[in-house]
């Protein structure tokens, strides 16, 4: 099964795809152009030249500490399903994961199938059990990440940090962001499987029109995917505990990337507000949902447009992207590394023992 999903994700990747991508491409190259046409890179250098050696290593570290909690809740999915893995190994393959989705369009999706498969193939764990755990675990990122974003937008519009911005319809963005997640958890918990009854009604009408050998991949795919979502209702509805202690890891997880990014405009010398930095922190992860490569322009624009709204400099906002990006890309770099070490290695591996 670990095949047919592995071959399932190589054909929805190669299967015609590559106009989008380069339209994507496209835009983002043009919104990164546009919004460093229009403001004064001369401060944005300053800013960050302005940077002490101190600084970078306080940033380094506090990163490192953020890492540790992404993991938490994978860890913890995995062994209530009895499979224990050390968690530095699975801070690995996270990282090995997150440069995978980062370097592809739409950076919260494209790693998942190599999230499984260094799973199952370095632990001998179950497909059912590995992509149990990363669905439930994308679920609950997913139904997290639009909860902040709702708790975020209510609280900003409280402070009134952002004159002039529509609050009812940011109000109703963010509740709609965060009705896709929670009806996914809700079937979950009902012991519905959402996921594969709507793949299954996509492929029917084509199904007859594609190669036997196709429809045979097909079919072992939609096979493994259900025997998943049995496991993930299992873990939904049986381990309420590990439930509640992934939600506390979500919480946990988010307060370290608002402590973050709240240290990096400090670093910057914005002096923001906490609601003045929840307010970038919006803008900045509203833009990493749209589907271009490492949200490439999309992030520039959005931090410059928010120091604008915020009363400070466009430059000073892209010098925070400037920072943010650097981080990710070293992050993302080394993970591609280690994505590209473990493939090898296991590889090896397999021939060795055949």
């Amino acid at each position: 099964m670990t095949t047919a999903l592995l071959q399932w994700s190589r054909r929805q990747w190669q299967s015609g795809r590559a106009l989008p991508h380069l339209f994507w491409l496209a835009l983002a190259v043009l919104l990164l152009w546009l919004t460093l046409s229009t403001v004064d890179l001369g401060e944005v250098w300053a800013r960050l030249a302005h940077l002490q050696p101190a600084q970078i290593v306080l940033l380094l570290v506090v990163n490192v500490a953020v890492l540790a909690t992404f993991s938490a809740r994978w860890w913890l999915l995995l062994a209530a399903q009895g499979y224990r893995i050390n968690y530095l190994l699975l801070m690995t393959y996270r990282l090995a994961t997150f440069a995978v989705s980062y370097f592809t369009p739409g950076p919260h999706f494209g790693g998942e199938p190599l999230q499984v498969y260094l799973i199952t193939s370095r632990h001998k764990t179950p497909v059912a059990v590995s992509v149990a755990a990363v669905v439930v675990d994308k679920v609950l990122e997913m139904t997290t990440n639009f909860t902040f974003l709702t708790i975020g937008v209510i609280f900003v519009v409280r402070a009134q940090v952002l004159p002039g911005v529509s609050e009812a319809q940011l109000l109703a963005t963010s509740f709609l962001l965060l009705l896709l997640p929670l009806s996914l958890l809700a079937a979950l918990m009902l012991g519905r499987r959402p996921i594969s009854t709507l793949l299954a009604w996509m492929e029917r009408p084509w199904r007859w029109l594609r190669p036997h050998s196709e429809r045979l991949t097909a079919t072992r795919f939609a096979e493994a995917l259900r025997q998943s979502e049995t496991q993930s209702i299992v873990l939904c509805r049986q381990h309420p505990i590990t439930m509640l202690l992934v939600i506390g890891a979500s919480i946990l997880s988010w307060a370290a990337i608002v402590g973050e990014f709240w240290l990096m405009t400090a670093v910057l010398g914005l002096e923001l507000t906490l609601p003045e930095a929840v307010a970038a922190l919006l803008a900045a992860r509203v833009a990493i949902l749209l589907p271009l490569p490492a949200a490439l322009g999309a992030l520039e624009i959005s931090q410059a447009l928010a120091m604008r709204l915020l009363g400070q400099s466009p430059a000073a906002g892209v010098s925070l992207s400037v920072l943010i990006r650097a981080r990710d890309v070293l992050l993302g770099l080394i993970g591609l590394g280690l994505a590209g070490v473990l493939v090898w290695r296991r590889g090896r591996s397999v021939q060795t023992m055949s």
